[in-house]
């Protein structure tokens, strides 16, 4: 019989770079259970937990959540899973959070996503929305019958803060600034795996190639 280790994978890309597709294309191919940072973040602070709280005080304030307190909700999670495979998307995204997990975790791989900068703010920079319905529109593949006007109602698009270029260019250079220590971080480490590209369709089969190679790999090791 052959004994399959545990394999566990952080997935990091800008906002827009198609993480959220790739993860569940990921999860549903390959069995492993999905965690993401966003859905822990609000799930403690809906539950008002004591972690909840104290996030929830640091937004508000619109300060990040400290390190610590990041790493200690990411951590009780993962603790919960022991026995699991899992892909983690969102987290760490500073040094200090990727040593936290490195300290009760091995990362098996680090798959990056890397699309030009030009292609995401096209991307985000791109969508108008129906403020009343939530009706979201795409100038490039999904646009309005009358520009600048929803298709059912008639009324005004407009388009939401975060998908303004300032804002857009604003939050991918913070990313870039916040993760590209966490890239170095795991490059030295050796598990770092770049995929470059402007289409998800296109990068997909070259990640989906990588991790059954990678998997299988560490079955013969098992083995």
């Amino acid at each position: 019989m052959v004994l399959q280790r545990i394999f566990r994978a952080v997935i990091m890309g800008p906002p827009g770079s198609g993480k959220g597709t790739v993860s569940a294309r990921i999860t549903k191919t390959f069995g492993l259970k999905h965690i993401s940072s966003g859905d822990i973040l609000r799930a403690n602070i809906n539950a008002q937990t004591e972690l909840g709280l104290l996030m929830k005080s640091c937004i508000d304030q619109g300060q990040l959540v400290p390190d610590d307190v990041m790493s200690r909700l990411i951590l009780s999670d993962l603790r919960a899973m022991d026995h699991s495979s899992w892909l983690i998307d969102g987290y760490p995204r500073t040094v200090s959070q990727a040593e936290a997990l490195d300290d009760g975790y091995s990362v098996d791989t680090v798959i990056n996503l890397n699309v030009p900068f030009q292609t995401i703010k096209q991307r985000l920079t791109s969508r108008w929305t129906h403020l009343p319905s939530g009706r979201v529109y795409n100038v490039d593949f999904n646009p309005p019958k009358v520009p600048g006007s929803d298709d059912v109602t008639g009324e005004p698009l407009v388009q939401r803060d975060d998908d303004t270029p300032e804002t857009v260019t604003r939050r991918l250079k913070a990313y870039q600034n916040q993760t590209e220590p966490v890239l170095e971080y795991y490059r030295s480490k050796g598990v770092l795996e770049i995929f470059s590209g402007t289409e998800t369709n296109k990068i997909w089969p070259h990640v989906e190639v990588f991790l059954h190679r990678k998997l299988s790999s560490v079955k013969q090791k098992v083995a």
